[in-house]
């Protein structure tokens, strides 16, 4: 199937009611979602242990589940994790993926969820979903379920490889919902623990109904509705690549904790300032915020809207729209995704991470492509297909220019894609900072300043070079013109830089001249 094709076909209404006003139909369509059912299409292991887990606490009935063609049902479970589960609740999950036809089970398929639930979760990785979105819009309108509501849940960019243009899946298809929690590696076949989550849908209500129908599926998961789906997914995606780096440094600087802290806080701060940025390119902003049926605060927002601004050229402009925050189960998926547990296995992309720091204290270099690292991984018992982590760092380059993601905003995502995509030259600059604590602790600090910012700082402490008093003089006549109205704003280009430079300011010039 063409995926250009698939992308640019809008999901032009995803919600739970006809566009009918009377009263009586609109009762009894709430009253029959109270009894409605959520479909998972896909069975990968998120909606596998998920599915486990409402098996253990439920009977299993509002959830069904449809398995790609070709595939098993518990295809995702190694035979050591379904030798440690409950038989009963195994036979709980077949009959959640599979329906009577005759006197026989059959697994069930995208077309019956279509028909049986009132939510469809696509929960296949980006490889697939965007196929799959256009299968069930199709489905949809056959079968005469356009009220059926989809969402997905890839965790990782789409890609159109016509255009080389890489993107968030929800915003070429803005009304798609998007479900997001965070869970541990087999944490949710333990029945005493609980997670959360949120339901996001452009539109408030259906973000609440939507909410509520997975709230119900297992009383150990919480699922909070909210609107900023994009933002939402890209989180997914930039968490996966900072789990990546967080792994490593758990791994690499286990002897120089004082490290840690800077380095995790910096991957949760600029995943979070990414998405912000994100968010102010929505063409829904306006009606995200003022054509709602309810207000935000209604769903759990703490206020209606958080934005940041930023004097450029003497003028206030706004540059994020930090809203999306406020779901807390949305900033805990990032959070928990960089954390090292007390039991049990970190998320796949950490693992990915700790194999990347292993390997590059044993050889003393960089992974000489993505080949290699994914051969590494996999030489671990991780899957490629499994590390969306990967998947995203591929199309890094094209979502900084996609989303004109500053440079400062998105440093150490910038550096492991040096380590693992750049030149040879590049990647010795990029293991010298990331391998010694000095030089990374540096990098963390220096490399969150605004480019033109950090020269300013040097070009003071260094006055008595001609090329820093000439930055400083043609600062203040910029100023100077823009408050008399005699001319524009004008910025040197030209850097202010000092032989033999420290391996992190070296990385940071490799990235502002390529970026």
């Amino acid at each position: 199937m063409d995926r250009t094709s698939a992308s640019d076909r809008l999901v032009l209404q995803n919600g739970f009611f006809e566009l009918n006003l009377d009263p009586t139909l609109i009762r009894e369509r709430l009253l029959a979602l109270e009894q409605g059912k959520v479909g998972f299409y896909s069975v990968g292991l998120y909606p596998a242990a998920l599915a486990y887990n409402c098996a253990m606490q439920t009977d299993g009935s509002r959830l069904l589940l449809a398995p790609r063609p070709g595939r098993e049902l518990l295809g995702a479970f190694s035979s050591g994790d379904l030798a440690g589960m409950d038989p009963e609740h195994l036979a709980t999950m077949e009959q959640m993926g599979s329906h009577l036809q005759g006197t026989s089970r059959v697994p069930n398929t995208l077309r019956d969820l279509i028909e049986r639930c009132d939510l469809v979760v696509l929960s296949a990785n980006s490889n697939h979903v965007e196929e799959d979105l256009q299968e069930a819009l199709e489905l949809r309108q056959v079968l005469r379920r356009e009220h059926v509501v989809l969402a997905c849940l890839a965790g990782s960019f789409c890609h159109d490889p016509i255009t080389n243009e890489a993107y968030v899946l929800c915003q070429k298809q803005p009304n798609l919902a998007f479900f997001s929690g965070f869970h541990r590696h087999g944490a949710l076949r333990n029945p005493l623990d609980s997670f959360t989550a949120n339901f996001c849908h452009p539109n408030a209500l259906t973000a609440l109904l939507g909410a509520r129908l997975i709230d119900r599926l297992s009383p150990n998961i919480q699922v909070s509705p909210g609107v900023h789906n994009i933002e939402g997914q890209y989180i997914k995606a930039a968490k996966n690549m900072a789990s990546i780096f967080a792994g490593f440094g758990y791994t690499y600087h286990r002897e120089n904790p004082g490290v840690l802290p800077t380095l995790l806080t910096l991957l949760l701060e600029q995943s979070l300032d990414q998405a912000a940025t994100v968010s102010m390119a929505r063409s829904d902003r306006q009606r995200l915020y003022h054509r709602q049926p309810i207000a935000l605060t209604e769903l759990g927002y703490g206020v209606q809207r958080i934005e940041a601004a930023l004097v450029r050229d003497g003028d206030m402009e706004k540059v994020r729209d930090h809203t999306f925050s406020q779901l807390t189960a949305m900033v805990a998926d990032v959070r928990g995704s960089m954390m090292l547990p007390s039991t049990g296995s970190p998320t796949r992309n950490f693992q990915a991470g700790v194999v990347l720091a292993e390997r590059m204290r044993e050889l003393g270099r960089c992974p000489n492509s993505l080949e290699e690292f994914e051969q590494w991984c996999e030489a671990a018992g991780l899957a490629k297909g499994g590390l969306e982590g990967l998947r995203s760092l591929r199309y890094w380059p094209q979502i900084l220019r996609q989303y004109e993601i500053p440079i400062h905003d998105a440093s150490l995502g910038n550096l492991l894609y040096m380590a693992i995509f750049g030149r040879q030259s590049s990647k010795q600059t990029a293991f010298a900072v990331m391998t010694e604590s000095r030089e990374l602790s540096n990098y963390c600090q220096e490399s969150v300043r605004p480019t033109h910012s950090r020269r300013y700082a040097e070009a003071l402490q260094n006055l008595e070079n001609p090329a820093a008093l000439d930055l400083m003089v043609s600062a203040v006549v910029a100023d100077l013109a823009r408050r008399t109205g005699t001319g524009d704003s004008f910025v040197d280009d030209e850097s202010v830089n000092s032989e033999d430079q420290p391996a992190y300011l070296q990385a940071m010039n490799v990235i502002e001249n390529v970026w």
